[in-house]
């Protein structure tokens, strides 16, 4: 059975439940933007803006969600300073359980359907050779812009968390948990990390509704001068002892004092507290983007999977 319309939480819950489940068999096979915790992220972040540009199918069986198309159309975003771009391809996010792995045709029908006039993107697991193939059956290949040193694929890093090393603040310096310094310095944590951004106040309050957002496990590093200069938050999956780190970010007034280092080694070891045994973090994996990965296998992080962005042009004009 499936169905087609726009993306509520409940429809991600389903879909973290999904991630769950194919994260206990398959880890390999969990399509980078398709996480427990980017899934939350995700949305929490953008479907008061950007909702009524999402579509998504769900296939079920036997009561049980095995695949989710999420469809993100062309739209026109504003950014935080002021400026407007307009996206005018669209990208699927997907997932299918590996035992229903012939859904994948599906899916890409339904996506074909949903955005037949423009060009579309897609995020596959470059571990998941079943699906590439029926994607390159389909007419895709691989997207040109994630070629070369530049490229904006992504990789999954992965470590466990027997043995993390005890994190160090310089002078002055001291960990923060959202729950403690509230909403407003949450959110210009993120600003000033991340500048231009989307992200609003509207934004976070969205993000702290979703499953598996924990204000205690939303980490902030203070200044002396009082500025949130680092931000990570965790996302526990209780079911598989993971925790996720979505986004990871610091003010570039306060970068290479080791905050970065100091956030994931602090957070690591709140989250071995709380049941984790594993942790992972995702970065841009191309040769030209090599900062959040030296600073994730700094700190013990291995390459485990990756992303393969595909493409099929457009038929508009």
């Amino acid at each position: 059975m499936a169905n087609s319309e726009l993306v509520t939480a409940a429809d991600v819950r389903l879909m973290q439940g999904l991630a769950q489940r194919v994260t206990a068999t398959r880890p390999d096979l969990v399509n980078g933007d398709a996480t427990f915790g980017e899934l939350a992220w995700s949305w929490g972040r953008g479907h008061a803006r950007n909702g009524a540009s999402w579509r998504r199918r769900l296939w079920f069986s036997g009561g049980d969600l095995v695949a989710w198309g999420w469809a993100r159309l062309p739209r026109r975003v504003r950014l935080s300073d002021g400026s407007v771009k307009d996206v005018t391809g669209a990208c699927l996010v997907y997932q299918v359980h590996p035992d229903h792995a012939g859904l994948v045709d599906e899916v890409i029908d339904w996506y074909d359907g949903t955005a037949a006039d423009v060009e579309r993107t897609v995020l596959a697991s470059a571990a998941d050779g079943f699906a590439l193939e029926r994607w390159a059956a389909h007419g895709y290949g691989t997207d040109p812009a994630s070629l070369g040193d530049t490229g904006d694929w992504t990789q999954l890093n992965v470590r466990d968390l027997d043995d993390v090393e005890r994190p160090a603040l310089p002078a002055g310096y001291r960990f923060r948990t959202a729950d403690e310094a509230g909403p407003e310095a949450a959110v210009q944590a993120h600003l000033d990390a991340w500048a231009p951004s989307t992200y609003t106040a509207e934004d976070y309050q969205g993000v702290r509704r979703t499953t598996g957002y924990r204000g205690d496990l939303h980490l902030l590093v203070e200044a002396p001068d009082g500025t949130m200069a680092s931000s990570a938050i965790m996302w526990l999956d209780g079911v598989n002892g993971t925790v996720e780190f979505e986004p990871v970010g610091t003010h570039p007034g306060y970068r290479r004092l080791g905050l970065g280092r100091a956030v994931l080694l602090h957070g690591m070891r709140l989250a071995r507290a709380a049941g984790a045994r594993q942790a992972t973090v995702a970065c841009l994996g191309a040769p030209g983007h090599p900062q959040a990965r030296g600073l994730y296998y700094g700190v013990g992080f291995r390459a485990f999977t990756r992303d393969a962005p595909l493409i099929m042009a457009g038929t508009a004009g």
